[in-house]
């Protein structure tokens, strides 16, 4: 009986040498631009066409200067990865160390900032490059568990020759991303590695579970310092009139005053004190305020003037909205999810219902309220530039997407159907 992808990481766990020998054949067939024995699981078959395109050598490990200890000593204090390392060793190295695994920590940029666990291990990881400041970014070193996660935003397990550069496919290796539960934003990957017959499909899981407790402990992180700001917040809006708010630096609410309560607004990318207009609020007065902002209305009537709206999709992993017009100009990084929805709405300038954005995003136009509820929240900063009944961006913008330059390159990590079929189209065409 032939074999699917998924019966190939099955086998792994009982004929390691069997399904590693499975898969060299699916990545040399895959290479030699032969038909494959086995379909390769798709998250790597699409990572395998990023290597492609990017002209990643398989035969070659290429391997960019390690950071020198001063930049990784800087690294870590400055990254957010740093509160939640209590976490990730309580959860992972107990048991990765008597599995002769190692855990691996790297930042947003792929840089490896911590190894522990099995001292062998460690010793044979030096040998692949598998070091402290090492790059392992995928477009770098190919198809792993540090830099395929930091392109798709999920969990990936990749094992022996999914590896795209062959000395790595002596190698299982399974990481998660971290995200900042603040913003949405990527800080990270945890990553458990270890030669080939320490792999196990419960793994992915594993790993996958610890990174969310390290997300619920940054949460808490930042609940806490809310708590903080709203006792310095509280006597200084008690003698304001007028609508007041005070935020911290991301913009998430402590307290208001002369108006509703709104979990987050939006602040200018790098906001100073001073009179700045903001998609919530309109014109306001900016002051600081401990470690946030008071946020004052000034109920003026907004400049007029057209507005331009460029969505930026060009970089590999970072994506903002900009928004000029009479008011000024100002910018919004996006989370993946709202990349993808906004990229969907510039392709129907005309409008698309929650149903239709539904569709479009998981093939299943019953899965409104998943829609709706992102919608809203695009609405917070996207303000009267988005329109709803159907959702699409306001008649009088003038709307511009910049596309990367390879259409394999757009939304790497989307498996939204409307996206797929734009990458599609846009290599055939």
């Amino acid at each position: 009986m032939p074999l699917s992808p998924t019966h190939v990481s099955h086998l792994a766990t009982v004929d390691t040498a069997r399904a590693a020998r499975v898969l060299n054949d699916i990545r040399s067939a895959t290479l030699s631009g032969r038909r494959t024995p086995v379909a390769p699981r798709r998250v790597i078959e699409e990572s395998w066409g990023r290597m492609l395109r990017g002209g990643v050598d398989p035969d070659h490990d290429f391997r960019s200067g390690l950071l020198p200890p001063e930049e990784v000593q800087r690294r870590r204090e400055s990254t957010r990865l740093r509160h939640v390392l209590p976490v990730l060793r309580e959860g992972l190295l107990s048991v990765a160390d008597v599995a002769h695994h190692i855990m691996v920590v790297a930042d947003d940029d792929g840089r490896v900032l911590w190894r522990e666990g099995s001292s062998p291990v460690l010793r044979k990881a030096d040998g692949t490059g598998f070091e402290l400041g090492a790059d392992w970014r995928e477009n770098v070193v190919g198809t792993n568990g540090i830099g395929t996660p930091v392109v798709v935003r999920r969990p990936v397990q990749v094992f022996a020759s999914e590896h795209f550069v062959r000395s790595q496919t002596s190698w299982t290796c399974t990481g998660a991303p971290i995200k900042d539960p603040r913003d949405g934003r990527l800080i990270g990957v945890v990553d458990v590695s270890g030669p080939l017959d320490t792999m196990h499909p419960a793994t992915l899981a594993w790993v996958d579970s610890v990174a969310k407790l390290a997300e619920s402990r940054l949460r808490e992180l930042h609940l806490v310092s809310l708590e903080q700001l709203r006792a310095v917040a509280a006597p200084v809006l008690a003698r304001l009139t007028g609508r007041a708010l005070v935020v911290d630096r991301d913009g998430w609410t402590a307290a208001v005053t002369g108006m509703p309560y709104a979990n987050r607004i939006a602040l200018p990318k790098s906001p100073s004190p001073g009179r700045r207009w903001l998609p919530a609020l309109g014109l306001c007065t900016l002051e600081p305020l401990a470690d946030g902002w008071l946020v004052r209305a000034t109920d003026e009537p907004e400049p007029e003037g057209a507005t331009r709206i460029v969505l930026d999709l060009a970089q590999p992993r970072r994506w903002t909205v900009t928004v000029s017009g009479g008011a000024g100009t100002w910018s919004h990084e996006l989370s993946p999810r709202h990349a993808e929805l906004l990229y969907l709405l510039a392709l129907h300038r005309s409008g698309r219902s929650a149903a239709g954005l539904a569709e479009d995003m998981f093939g299943d136009p019953g899965r409104t309220v998943t829609v709706r509820a992102e919608m809203s929240r695009v609405r917070r900063y996207l303000g009267a530039f988005l329109e709803h009944r159907p959702y699409r961006f306001c008649e009088d913008a003038e709307v511009e997407v910049l596309l990367p330059g390879n259409p394999g390159d757009l939304l790497p990590h989307s498996t939204a159907p409307a996206v797929l079929g734009a990458r599609a189209g846009a290599e055939t065409g």
